[in-house]
């Protein structure tokens, strides 16, 4: 993600821009929105729906209408008016152009040539037409649609009880080409289920049916609804495609209902025949029965080139039969484990799936191919042969990346990346996978930092591995709690980056071992038995280079307290040192000055207020500058009800807790270490963390129609350091604003507290957030949107001390800053670019009486560039 503010240069062109914008939307509101419209046609203003003489809004009611008025953004059909700046005839039109002026076609003809002056007349046609796909044809009334509409109005009441609905529609025909439709609904006394009678043939379906009765969607004394009798069939059907009825078909399901003299009660009968099966010129009927998986065999090497041919290598192995043209190339157990067609079963769809599933987790092999076939060995035809036919994937597959960048930091940056991938490693189906990633990039402001004169002088190199187990590692065996069909996955990571730029330089190492498993596809478990994460800073001595907000304080106390010709000023001045100008050498003189005033004896003219904020700058200064080292294990749920990407009505529950530091602090105890002059533990002479940590999201979309969304995010975290350790990590911690968070703040620019942000990377252990977004189509691909973002960062239980920046109660809930603004994302399929403008609506750091609407302007808000949706 990216994020930027316009400088005044860049707010004058804005404007312009936005003006230009301006006088094209005059333009367009000028066009007749009926100029399209043919003499005594009518444009399709407004659709009414009126229930026992009620006017409704109901969005289920409206979805029944085959004719809506043409798309309005603010009130305005944009896409009409787009659409009325073409021309009917384009080809005619660019004629008559050409020979409306004496010599303008031989003159272009001149210029040009024949054959580009006939392009662009087909160009013009293309415009044209592009013209037409961007906007919207005008919606013209038509009696036939109306009078289906009502139609449809009468069948969805009837659908869902209302069997003696009147339906009705008036056409109200206006002035200048445009009208309304009215449509009218008396739904009258609803129908109620009563009774459900049984009459199944087969004596094994009516077993099984009456052993699952209790789930059905059929309830005596519930309003009937057909949608409720489609849910039944299709209960039906799975459960007995999951009891072993192998050729049972959801076709084999009728209802018939009884209304007659019932007083609006439904009665209803559930027929169940028997199958009918044709041999030859004779049909019978067959009762269905419940099948058997008498043998599963697995082919680990298919394709199609072999269907003749007879494998060459193959084992018996608890039950299954696996076979390979080629030599054996995979573990025995790894392939059975991922396959739930299991010998001795019943007949399942379920397994079937879920075997597409696991093996699909596994990465190793295509999509593959399950067929049934019933046992010629037995005579009850009640058995049946389940062939796998596994096509693998390359063993090895390799990608590499290569871009150039440029920011405000960095005047030239060379990225480049790459990893290999290998499938198979231990033949048991396990994924090792390797990347690496460096860049190289030339900065103005390292270059004054080191006073070095080469071009490239800031770089940063990483690599990472990661080996993949398809089932759970642990001395134990697991698969009564974790069974096979949820996906059972063990990884192990190792990471190491090394960064050298304008910063602290540095040193980051990591690894990770951890548990995930799916028990249903909305549910993700994951367990981080162990994450290791060991930071080094390399270049302490550049902090006060970097934290720029933090100098100047200093900076401002010590030019109160110290002579200007004091030694930790810097003396190299082309002018006289003051007060005003007098500034602390860095690192030098800001660390003697820090360390006089926090010492026994402080300089006499320092007050409490200044020795304090002093204190806070040194504690900050000692978190960010520190070596950590972070031992901790952690529990990720995850609920996740979306079924695709294009899937507009969803939710997602994620919450987390982890413990950190337990473990070392144990062992520490244990071992008698001693405790260095901080009353601390420390490994390899860095103290490790130790902290509890919660945070949990929750986001749901609805979906309005009409490609118009409603989405909504909730987010709450906060950890609390104890033992070894008194405030969290910087890479644990949190931070506001950003263009996936609070969009009227910059990324670490929000909080804590009512503080103003006045670090230059502001975080804290406790956050509160939350986002509300309405999303809707402006033209084709192009998208809009309005949100309010609400939230802040605050210090709790830790080392900070500040009173503007720690949460001490429910008071300081009013210190959540609000944001509010606009944005435009464009859909390009495979991702979205997106703009958003953030206003600071409510900022907590200004005075009490100038929180609200203050920052509500162009020349303060915070303009963000992403990719993809916020949440």
């Amino acid at each position: 993600m990216y994020f930027w503010s316009y400088n005044t240069v860049e707010l004058k062109h804005l404007l312009t821009k936005i003006s230009f914008i301006a006088v094209i939307t005059v333009l367009i509101l000028s066009c007749n929105a009926v100029k399209r419209v043919p003499e005594g046609e009518f444009l399709l203003t407004k659709n009414e729906i009126y229930v026992d003489s009620v006017k409704t809004n109901d969005i289920k009611l409206e979805n029944q209408l085959y004719q809506k008025p043409n798309i309005k953004l603010l009130g305005i059909p944009i896409r009409l008016h787009i659409y009325n700046l073409a021309k009917a005839e384009p080809d005619s039109a660019y004629q008559n152009w050409l020979k409306k002026t004496p010599k303008r076609e031989e003159r272009l003809v001149n210029f040009l040539s024949k054959k580009q002056v006939d392009r662009l007349g087909t160009a013009y046609v293309a415009f044209n037409e592009w013209i037409k796909t961007t906007g919207e044809a005008p919606v013209i009334i038509e009696e036939s649609r109306a009078k289906r509409s009502a139609q449809r109005l009468k069948a969805y009441y009837w659908n869902n009880g209302w069997f003696n609905v009147e339906t009705a529609y008036n056409i109200e025909k206006g002035e200048n080409k445009r009208g309304e439709i009215k449509f009218f609904t008396q739904p009258h006394q609803p129908y109620f289920i009563d009774s459900l009678q049984l009459k199944i043939e087969s004596a094994v379906a009516d077993s099984i049916y009456r052993k699952n009765r209790e789930e059905s969607t059929i309830v005596s004394g519930k309003q009937y609804k057909t949608l409720d009798i489609e849910s039944e069939r299709d209960r039906i059907t799975t459960v007995y495609r999951n009891s072993g009825l192998y050729h049972f078909e959801k076709e084999y399901i009728k209802f018939d209902a009884d209304t007659v003299n019932t007083d609006h009660k439904v009665n209803l009968n559930l027929l169940i025949n028997n199958r009918q099966v044709t041999e030859g010129d004779s049909t019978s009927k067959v009762a269905f029965k419940i099948h058997k998986i008498s043998k599963v065999n697995v082919f680990t090497d298919y394709k199609y080139e072999y269907r003749n041919e007879a494998p060459k290598d193959s084992f018996y192995y608890k039950g299954y039969n696996i076979y390979s043209f080629d030599k054996l190339k995979y573990n025995r157990k790894a392939i059975t484990n991922a396959i739930l067609v299991i010998p001795g079963e019943i007949y399942r769809d379920r397994d079937r799936t879920l075997t597409y599933n696991q093996i699909s987790n596994l990465r190793t092999f295509k999509y593959p191919n399950i067929q049934y076939e019933l046992d010629p060995t037995d005579s009850t035809s009640s058995s049946l042969i389940a062939n796998v036919l596994l096509t693998p994937r390359k063993k090895y597959s390799a990608n590499f990346e290569f871009d150039l960048t440029t920011s405000e930091i960095q005047a030239f940056g060379v990225g480049f990346g790459g990893s290999l991938l290998i499938r198979n490693i231990f033949r048991g189906a396990e994924i090792l996978e390797i990347s690496g990633r460096g860049s190289v990039g030339s900065s103005k402001d390292a270059a004054i930092a080191s006073g070095s004169d080469s071009f490239f002088n800031i770089s940063e190199i990483g690599a990472d591995i990661k080996l993949s187990f398809p089932r759970i590692l642990f001395p134990l065996n697991t698969s009564r709690i974790i069974p096979k069909y949820m996906s059972p996955t063990s990884n192990l990571v190792f990471g190491m980056n090394v960064q050298q730029n304008i910063g602290l330089d540095k040193q980051n190492a990591s690894g990770t071992f951890n548990y995930i498993w799916k028990p249903s596809n909305k549910l993700t478990h994951q367990i981080d038995l162990v994450n290791i994460q060991y930071v080094r800073n390399l270049n302490t001595k550049n902090y006060f280079n970097i934290y720029e907000t933090s100098f100047n304080r200093i900076n401002a106390i010590a030019r109160n307290v110290l002579d200007p010709n004091s030694t930790l000023f810097e003396q190299e001045s082309s002018s006289p040192i003051t007060s005003e100008n007098a500034r602390l050498t860095i690192p030098n003189g800001t660390n003697n000055f820090i360390s006089q005033s926090l010492g026994e004896s402080p300089d006499p003219d320092l007050n409490t207020d200044q020795i304090n904020e002093i204190k806070n700058i040194q504690e900050r200064r000692n978190r960010l500058t520190e070596d950590n080292l972070i031992v901790a294990s952690n529990y990720t749920f995850l609920r996740n009800t979306r079924e695709n990407l294009y899937d507009e009505n969803f939710s997602r529950l994620r919450a987390k807790i982890e413990l950190a530091g337990n473990v070392l602090s144990t062992v520490a105890s244990l071992a008698g270490l001693s405790q260095n002059s901080n009353d601390r533990y420390a490994i390899f002479g860095v103290e490790f963390s130790q902290y509890v940590k919660t945070e949990i999201g929750y986001i749901k979309h609805w979906n309005l129609g009409r490609r118009n969304v409603l989405a909504l995010r909730a987010f709450g975290g906060i950890a609390i350091p104890y033992g070894n350790a008194n405030s969290i990590p910087f890479a644990r911690s949190f931070f506001g604003g950003g263009p996936n968070d609070n969009r009227a703040w910059l990324a670490y620019d929000l909080g804590p507290g009512s503080t103003g942000g006045r670090n230059e990377f502001n975080e804290a252990n406790m956050k509160i957030a939350t986002n509300i977004e309405y999303r809707y189509n402006i033209l084709g691909a192009l998208n809009g949107a309005f949100f309010i973002d609400a939230g802040n960062i605050w210090n709790v239980l830790d080392n900070v001390e500040e009173e503007e920046a720690v949460f001490s109660g429910a008071e300081d809930l009013q210190e959540i800053a609000v944001g509010t603004g606009l944005g435009l994302r464009y859909d390009f399929d495979f991702f979205v670019l997106r703009l958003d403008v953030g206003f600071k609506t409510f900022n907590p750091a200004n005075d009490e009486d100038q929180r609200w609407f203050k920052g509500y302007n162009f020349t303060e808000a915070v303009y963000n560039v992403g990719i993809n949706y916020p949440f």
